[in-house]
């Protein structure tokens, strides 16, 4: 009985310990729309937030991959994903070179990475597997389809053009868009560190020396 409670309360606090966190998240928005009166661009809190924990993830799958060998073309795999989108949101700078730029760079950015994986193709698939059947793959999954899915169809204009006929703002709408991209990255880094520094351990010994 005692085991449950405690598994019961770690729960519980998990919970209110990613409530907090979205909670935070979300008053990022009211900075910038109440404060700020910032009709979330790029360089919005919000859109900063977005940028920052696509960062965060990108490096701590790459730097977990560093320290576990035998995981190491499954985390680079992922923390290449990730670094593909940090790239994409951050297409207004690298316009600046030349637009649609930012695609030369992920594509680099893939390249490296699946060369990585591809050199052990059997750690590659048995660590995509370990990480499918990890708990926070739940999460991490729904925070891609709110970014990927939810986020593009609930900010497409016809939509919104419709619903506010003659007053069709632009900033509302693309508020509407970013926030949902702000819940869907939020939950993709909670996974992250679920997946992490979560209870279960990786299934991979701390990388000695190759």
């Amino acid at each position: 009985m005692r085991s449950d409670l405690i598994f019961i309360r770690s729960k519980v606090l998990a919970l209110f310990a990613c409530a907090i966190f979205l909670c935070a998240m979300m008053g990022l928005v009211f900075i910038d729309v109440r404060w700020v009166n910032n009709a979330i661009h790029e360089n919005s809190l919000t859109e900063v937030a977005q940028e920052l924990m696509l960062l965060a993830i990108s490096l701590l799958f790459f730097w977990r991959g560093y320290r576990y060998c035998s995981l190491r073309p499954t985390l680079t795999l992922v923390g290449g994903f990730y670094s593909c989108m940090f790239i994409r949101e951050l297409d207004f700078l690298f316009d600046e070179i030349s637009h649609g730029s930012w695609v030369w760079f992920a594509l680099a950015v893939t390249l490296v990475c699946v060369v990585i994986a591809a050199r052990q193709p059997e750690r590659t698939l048995t660590g995509l597997a370990d990480f499918l059947r990890h708990p926070g793959w739940g999460m991490m999954a729904a925070g891609l389809l709110t970014v990927m899915i939810f986020s593009r169809l609930f900010g497409m204009q016809l939509l919104w053009r419709h619903l506010m006929q003659g007053d069709y703002n632009h900033a509302v709408k693309n508020m509407a868009e970013e926030v949902c991209e702000l819940l869907g990255y939020s939950f993709c880094l909670l996974a992250t560190c679920r997946y992490l520094f979560g209870a279960e351990k990786l299934t991979a010994r701390p990388q000695q020396s190759d």
